[in-house]
C-alpha cells in the first residue's frame, strides 16, 4: 500500500460512489498521460459524431489541470485503449464523460501538486500552477506535469475526494471555443473514416436480397469486371476488387444475376396502425399515481401515431476490416465500439482480446444506423481475405432501405382537468417496438449480416431502456405537470418485422407532441390561454417555467397571425424528465404544405462547457426535428422497405431551413445536463400547435403533410 501522498492508494474499490463513468472505470491513467513533451493525452471512451463533444472535453481537461487548451490531445476512442463509456448516446456525454474527466483531472492535479511539494519541502497548499507548471507564491518554479510525467502518480484508483473546481473558478468551461474538429472538415482534410486508405486495401460492396426474408436459391455464373471475385456465406453475397468503381460494377452484374426465394414478412402499409394494435406486446406500468383527484369537469381524448423513421445520415456507413493472425481490426463510425466488440466475438468466434476496434469519425446520426452492421460486413470480407485491409461502403440504398429505423407506435391520451380548470386525471397507453437493437445488449447479435449467414442468427426483439435510463418508447411519456391521478403504461411489440432501434430523440418525438397537444386541448375546452394553463401546472418545477416564460417573451405570447394560414405554436418539455429544459415557439405557413418559417427556443441545460458548441445542438436537432415533422416516413411493401433514396425519403432542404433564435438561461454552476437531443420533441409539438393556430386543425398523425393534416380535418 502507498501512503506517500497521505493517503492510502491500492488499486481496489477507493470509491464505489464515483462520479459520471468513474464509476465503471476508476483508474486514473485509463483518463489522461502527461506526456515529456508538454502535452496531455485524454482519452474518454466517448466518441464525435458532430456534436462537438471532444471540444468540450478538452476545455474540461484544461480548466481542470489549468494547462494551454492546446496542450489537450483528445484520443480516439478504442478497444482497449479507451475506458469502456459504452455508446454516446442521450445527450450523456457530458455528464458522463465529462464529469468523469473533470474529477480525473482534479485528482492528476492534487498527486502531481503534492509530489512537487513534497520534493520541494512546501506544503502543497501553497502551489499553484501556471500553464503546467508548478510555482511558489513568489513564482519560482518547483515543477511541471511534463518533469513528472514518467512517475506512476496516476496508476491507482480514484478515490473521488477531490472537489473539481467552483464554477466561478474555470476559465475555459463555460465560455464559446472553437471546435477541434471543424478546420479539417471544412477544408477538406482526410479526417473521416471514409477517406481512410491503408496500404494494399480491398474495395467491398455487399449485395442485399430484394426482400427481408429471402432465401439465395442460384447464382449464374458470368464474366466479372477486372479482378472482382464473389464471397458467398449462406445467403450473405459480398463484391470484392482492388479498385472501388470494379467492386460497384461488379455488384450490380451480381446482383442481375441472383435468383432469391422470397415470403412476405412486413405488414400492410396502409394498415399499419391497426397492426400495432394487433401485435403482441409485452406490456409494463411506466408510472402510477392514485391521489386524491376532483371529479372531472372537462375531458379530452386523442390518438396520436408516428410513422417509422430513418436516420437519413449523408454519408452512407463504411467501415475497414483487416484480418490478421487469428485476430481483426475493425476502424469504424460506431457509437459504442466495446458494445460492437461484443457482437463480433459472438459472430465471429473470437475472444475480445483477439478484436481491436478504433473510432474513426464518419457521417454522424444521433442513433443506431448501420455503422456497427458495416463493421460486421468488413470483418467477414477481410477473414476470407487475411492480410489484407478491406473496405466495405454501403450504398445510399443500403442506408436508407437497411439501417435500423426509428419504430412506428401509437399513443392514446385521456386527460381531464376539474371544475377548477386544474388537470385531474391522465391516462397514456402506448404501443410500438422498442428503441434499442444496438449490439452488445442481448445474447444474439443484432448486427444486420448476421442472419444471413450460415449458420444464422435470429435478431433479439428490439427493447426499450427503464425509465431509470431514460427510457426508449416510453420516453417523456410521463407528463411534467402536476396531475393527482396519473396512469402511463407502455406495451412493447413482441414482432419486429422491421429492424428498430435508436434515434434521436427516442420516445420523445411521440411522446412531448402528444403531451403537448392535449394541454393545449384541455386549456382550449376551459378557455384558457395554453401558456398560462401550463404555468399553472409548473409550480413544481420552476426551471420549466422559466423556459417557457423564455420563450414566451422572445416570439411575443400571445403572436398575432402574421397572415392567413399563418399561426404561432409553443411546447415545453424536460428531455427524458431528468434532463436539460426547453421550450419552443414556431411560426408556421400552411399553404399547399406546411412549412415552419421560424423558431424561438429557450433552454436550460445547466452547465454549459461551450455555450456555441451548446446552441449549435439545439438548433441542429430543433431543425432535425422540422424535417421529421414535415416530411419523413419510411414506406415499404410486403417485402422490403422502398424508401431507398432522397427521392422516396424526402428530408429538409437548405431552402426550407427556419430562421432559429437560441437563448440559454439557468444556472452557470447546475450539473451540466447534455444539449444534444432536449429541443426535438418540443419543436415537433410546436410546429404542431402552429398548424391549429394556421388551419385549426389538431394533427394526429406525422408527418405533418397535406394527406396527413386532410385526415386530421375528417
Amino acid at each position: 500500500m502507498n501512503l506517500a501522498f497521505g493517503f492510502p492508494m491500492g488499486k481496489g474499490g477507493n470509491a464505489p460512489d464515483l462520479p459520471g463513468s468513474l464509476r465503471a472505470e476508476p483508474r486514473l491513467f485509463r483518463w489522461l498521460r502527461f506526456s515529456a513533451d508538454g502535452s496531455v493525452a485524454v482519452t474518454p471512451g466517448k466518441v464525435e459524431i458532430g456534436q462537438g463533444i471532444l471540444t468540450a472535453l478538452a476545455q474540461i481537461a484544461a480548466d481542470e489541470l489549468d494547462i494551454a487548451p492546446q496542450r489537450v490531445r483528445i484520443l480516439a476512442a478504442s478497444t482497449p485503449g479507451s475506458p469502456n463509456e459504452g455508446v454516446t448516446s442521450g445527450s450523456l456525454s457530458i455528464q458522463e464523460s465529462g464529469i468523469a474527466i473533470r474529477h480525473a483531472c482534479a485528482e492528476a492535479r492534487a498527486l502531481h501538486l503534492r509530489l512537487a511539494a513534497q520534493r520541494a519541502g512546501v506544503a502543497a497548499e501553497v502551489l499553484h500552477v501556471e500553464d503546467g507548471v508548478f510555482k511558489r507564491p513568489d513564482g519560482e518554479a518547483v515543477g511541471s506535469y511534463w518533469a513528472q510525467a514518467e512517475e506512476v502518480l496516476l496508476d491507482v484508483e480514484a478515490r473521488g475526494d477531490v472537489p473539481p473546481k467552483s464554477a466561478s473558478a474555470r476559465w475555459i468551461a463555460g465560455q464559446p471555443v472553437a471546435r477541434l474538429d471543424l478546420p479539417d472538415k471544412v477544408f477538406g482534410v482526410a479526417r473521416y473514416l471514409h477517406d481512410l486508405r491503408l496500404p494494399g486495401m480491398l474495395h467491398a460492396r455487399m449485395v442485399r436480397p430484394p426482400a427481408r426474408v429471402a432465401t439465395l436459391v442460384e447464382l449464374r455464373d458470368g464474366p466479372l469486371p477486372g479482378d472482382a471475385s464473389v464471397l458467398r456465406q449462406g445467403n450473405l453475397l459480398a463484391i470484392i476488387a482492388s479498385e472501388e468503381w470494379v467492386a460497384e460494377a461488379a455488384a450490380a452484374r451480381v446482383a442481375a444475376r441472383a435468383h432469391w426465394d422470397v415470403r412476405e414478412s412486413l405488414p400492410e402499409e396502409g394498415q399499419l396502425a391497426a397492426w400495432i394494435e394487433a401485435t403482441p406486446a409485452q406490456p409494463s406500468e411506466v408510472a402510477r399515481r392514485d391521489d386524491p383527484a376532483p371529479a372531472a369537469a372537462h375531458v379530452v381524448s386523442a390518438r396520436f401515431q408516428r410513422p417509422f423513421l430513418a436516420h437519413g445520415s449523408i454519408g452512407p456507413s463504411c467501415a475497414v476490416a483487416r484480418w490478421q493472425d487469428g485476430a481483426v481490426e475493425v476502424w469504424t463510425h460506431s457509437q459504442g465500439i466495446y458494445n460492437l466488440r461484443a457482437d463480433l466475438v459472438t459472430v465471429l468466434g473470437l475472444e475480445p482480446e483477439r478484436i481491436m476496434v478504433r473510432h474513426v469519425e464518419g457521417a454522424g446520426c444521433y442513433g443506431h444506423n448501420g455503422a456497427d452492421d458495416v463493421a460486421l460486413d468488413a470483418a467477414l470480407v477481410a477473414r476470407a481475405h487475411p492480410g489484407r485491409p478491406v473496405r466495405v461502403l454501403w450504398s445510399r440504398a443500403e442506408e436508407l432501405a437497411w439501417s435500423p429505423h426509428s419504430p412506428a407506435a401509437l399513443a392514446e391520451i385521456e386527460a381531464a382537468v376539474d371544475a377548477e380548470g386544474m388537470l385531474c386525471r391522465w391516462q397514456t397507453v402506448l404501443r410500438g417496438n422498442g428503441h434499442s437493437s444496438r449490439p452488445g445488449r442481448a445474447k444474439d447479435p443484432t448486427l444486420l449480416s448476421s442472419a444471413y449467414i450460415d449458420p444464422p442468427f435470429t435478431y433479439p426483439v428490439a427493447i426499450d431502456a427503464p425509465m431509470a435510463g431514460g427510457g426508449g418508447g416510453q420516453r417523456n411519456s410521463v407528463p411534467g405537470y402536476r396531475v393527482p391521478s396519473l396512469d402511463v403504461s407502455m406495451h412493447r411489440l413482441l414482432e419486429m418485422p422491421i429492424r428498430s432501434s435508436a434515434l434521436r430523440g427516442l420516445g420523445a418525438l411521440l411522446n412531448v407532441w402528444a403531451t403537448e397537444s392535449v394541454m393545449e386541448e384541455l386549456a382550449e375546452r376551459i378557455g384558457q390561454d395554453s401558456v398560462a394553463f401550463r404555468l399553472r401546472h409548473l409550480e413544481d418545477d420552476p426551471r420549466a417555467a422559466a423556459v417557457l416564460r423564455e420563450v414566451a417573451a422572445m416570439c411575443g405570447w400571445p403572436r398575432a397571425s402574421a397572415g392567413e394560414g399563418v399561426g404561432t405554436g409553443i411546447a415545453v418539455a424536460r428531455y427524458k424528465g431528468t434532463g436539460g429544459w426547453c421550450a419552443v415557439a414556431a411560426e408556421v405557413e400552411a399553404a399547399e404544405v406546411v412549412r415552419c418559417r421560424r423558431l424561438w427556443i429557450a433552454a436550460d441545460v445547466g452547465e454549459a462547457i461551450n455555450p456555441d458548441g451548446v446552441i449549435n445542438q439545439i438548433e441542429g436537432g430543433a431543425i432535425q426535428a422540422t424535417s421529421i415533422a414535415l416530411k419523413e416516413a419510411v414506406h415499404f411493401d410486403r417485402l422490403n422497405v422502398t424508401t431507398d433514396s432522397w427521392d422516396a425519403y424526402p428530408v429538409l432542404r437548405f431552402s426550407e431551413v427556419p430562421a432559429v433564435e437560441v437563448r440559454l438561461i439557468g444556472p452557470r454552476d447546475a450539473p451540466p445536463l447534455g444539449a444534444g437531443e432536449p429541443s426535438l420533441g418540443p419543436t415537433i409539438a410546436a410546429i404542431a400547435s402552429g398548424i391549429h393556430a394556421a388551419l385549426g386543425i389538431r394533427p394526429r398523425a406525422m408527418p405533418f403533410t397535406p394527406d396527413n393534416l386532410a385526415a386530421a380535418m375528417e
